[in-house]
C-alpha cells in the first residue's frame, strides 16, 4: 500500500465525484460534491480555506479528505469531507490517509496545537479508527455531529 494525498484539480476533480459510500453511510459523510461547493462558498466564513485532497494508492483514487483551516489561529485545522470509496473500504486505507492527512497539516502548519473533525456518534467504525488515533470527543456539537480533537504536542 502506498497512500498519498493530490490536490483534486480539473485534471481529476470529475473521478473525486464519482467515489461512494456504502448505503448506509451516506447520511454519516457529505458528497465529494458538497466538499467541493465548500471550497467556492466558504460556508464557515471568508477566514477559512478549504484544501481538498483525492487520496490515492500509488495512482488509484481511493477517497477523499479535506482540510479547513484558520492559520491565525492555533485551533481551527479541521478534517472534513473524509470518506474512503466502498469498494476500497476495510483495507487500511482510512488509517493511512488520517494519517497523511495529520502529518501534513502539523508539517505546514507549525502554530497549529490541535486538529478537529466531527462524527456522527452512530458511525462507530469513524468514531473507533479517530479513538484509536488518539482524537478525543470534546463534549461540543456541530449540527448533529460530535466534534473530536487531536492535541498536536
Amino acid at each position: 500500500m502506498n497512500v498519498h494525498l493530490k490536490g483534486v484539480t480539473r485534471g481529476n476533480w470529475e473521478e473525486a465525484l464519482s467515489l461512494k459510500v456504502k448505503e448506509q453511510q451516506i447520511t454519516s459523510v457529505p458528497s465529494v460534491a458538497v466538499s467541493l461547493a465548500k471550497v467556492y462558498i466558504k460556508p464557515d466564513g471568508d477566514n477559512i480555506v478549504y484544501v481538498p485532497f483525492a487520496i490515492y494508492d500509488k495512482e488509484l483514487m481511493v477517497g477523499f479528505i479535506m482540510h479547513a483551516y484558520d492559520a491565525k489561529t492555533t485551533n481551527m485545522y479541521w478534517i472534513n469531507g473524509f470518506m474512503i470509496d466502498a469498494s476500497y473500504q476495510g483495507k487500511g486505507y482510512g488509517r493511512a490517509a488520517l494519517s497523511e492527512m495529520v502529518h501534513w497539516i502539523t508539517n505546514k502548519f507549525t502554530n497549529c496545537k490541535e486538529i478537529r473533525l466531527t462524527v456522527f456518534k452512530d458511525n462507530v467504525n469513524a468514531c473507533e479508527l479517530y479513538k484509536s488515533f488518539g482524537f478525543l470527543p470534546t463534549g461540543d456539537v456541530y449540527g448533529e455531529e460530535d466534534v473530536w480533537v487531536l492535541p498536536i504536542k
